[in-house]
């Protein structure tokens, strides 16, 4: 009888053990390889520790996933952490009562947070102007040139050099379909590596107002003499079969890691799936410049995603929140994502480890991202902070797809794109006095 009543004891306390752990809802875009990551950096802090536990979920690309994180939240039924794309972040901060900033939920939760831990080019973007951190951190990237070693060889071309200059590339890739190569060179996020992160490594000015940080007012100006030259350049390179358009986003990764385009520009973050779906050698190196351009290269810009945290939810959760965030900047946690994926690590501390540990020496070129970034910014290299920023982005791949249609000239397309995506602007500025 004793025994029994000790086992029921021992059932009930279990049981209520159980019940006290707070689950915390993350809702998120990684697919693929970067799904297997996400699961397991859930898995891996949920083992570490017996109160909470983090239920990774994907919500589909990165526009599905924040539409259906403020439709949640306007229903009552938001998760509790939220992957935003950095185009998103404007929208993030200017949605007033649904966010509660993330320096505020470490501070609340009596968790070690020191913004200044965070490498600056990145932190600075989800950063208010009052100075307080508005989101974490966490699969930052920046765009990269990668190459297939392999098949430079083919064409008689130094498969230990990539092309630094657009008139390299152009010149690579002529030589490339010459020796057979039907997609010499194609590129994934358009707007983003084509357009934004074009701007900043030329430090050209991509919209007034410092790139939108300095006010609500900022308008578009990617149409200036340096834009046009660059999507005439690509124009040229479409008729002549040397540039091939493989769609908007990142669906263009699968040309490239399936050997059917030579040289790719795309997410540092590819590089997980790079690694795991390419049957052959390729290398990473820096975006290709126009070397007539004052200043150029500067440095490019951040990429990828934050966490965002919803307002509304029970301390617990928010306690949670900030217990997985500690874990997640953790040097050596950070360390271990950067290697694996290719994103940046997000603290000083973790690059200090990762290059400790010889993984740039054995894999060279896994450096590049981290060195684009953490060169002195300019007002008009800091970044791009625009609101209705992924509706811009979905007119410009509607522009610059009518370019490679033969449709419009690059000048007609970045005029119209200019045009239609200030309208945008001015009805987020109306809205948001």
């Amino acid at each position: 009888m004793k025994l029994k009543l000790v086992a029921l004891a021992f059932s009930a306390t279990f049981s209520l053990s159980a019940q006290a752990q707070t689950e915390i809802q993350w809702w998120h875009s990684m697919d693929g390889a970067l799904n297997d990551w996400v699961t397991d950096l859930a898995k891996d802090f949920n083992a570490s520790q017996k109160d909470y536990k983090v239920i990774p979920t994907y919500k589909g690309e990165y526009d599905q996933s924040l539409a259906a994180g403020i439709a949640a939240y306007r229903a009552g039924n938001a998760p509790d952490i939220l992957q935003v794309f950095e185009v998103g972040t404007a929208t993030m901060m200017y949605s007033k009562g649904a966010i509660k900033p993330v320096a505020q939920v470490m501070k609340e939760a009596g968790a070690k947070f020191d913004p200044s831990a965070y490498i600056p080019a990145v932190a600075g973007y989800y950063t208010a102007p009052n100075g307080q951190m508005l989101s974490l951190p966490f699969n930052s990237s920046t765009t990269v040139f990668y190459y297939n070693k392999d098949a430079f060889k083919a064409a008689g071309l130094d498969p230990e050099k990539a092309p630094t200059t657009w008139p390299e590339v152009v010149s690579i890739a002529a030589k490339l379909k010459v020796a057979g190569n039907q997609c010499p060179f194609t590129t994934s996020w358009m707007t983003w590596a084509q357009l934004e992160s074009f701007s900043t490594w030329h430090n050209t000015s991509y919209a007034t107002k410092n790139n939108g940080f300095g006010g609500l007012d900022a308008r578009l100006e990617f149409n200036s003499p340096l834009h046009v030259r660059h999507f005439e350049n690509l124009s040229n390179m479409s008729k002549q079969g040397l540039f091939v358009y493989k769609g908007r986003a990142g669906k263009a990764i699968s040309s490239f890691t399936s050997g059917e385009c030579a040289m790719f520009v795309g997410s540092s973050g590819s590089y997980a799936s790079i690694t795991r779906d390419a049957k052959f050698k390729f290398a990473e190196s820096t975006l290709p410049y126009y070397p007539d351009v004052p200043g150029a290269p500067q440095n490019t810009i951040i990429g990828g995603a934050s966490l965002w945290v919803f307002s509304g939810k029970p301390a617990a959760h928010y306690k949670g929140a900030a217990a997985f965030f500690n874990y997640l900047s953790d040097p050596k946690v950070q360390s271990a994502s950067h290697m694996r994926t290719g994103y940046l690590p997000i603290t000083a501390a973790a690059f200090k480890l990762t290059e400790e540990s010889g993984f740039y020496k054995k894999n060279p070129g896994t450096d590049v991202a981290v060195n684009q970034m953490i060169r002195k910014t300019t007002e008009k290299s800091r970044g791009v902070r625009l609101g209705n920023f992924p509706q811009i982005r979905v007119i410009m791949d509607e522009e610059t797809e009518q370019i490679w249609a033969g449709k419009k000239t690059a000048k007609q397309a970045l005029d119209d794109g200019v045009k239609r995506g200030n309208e945008l602007l001015a009805k987020f500025q109306a809205t948001n006095k």
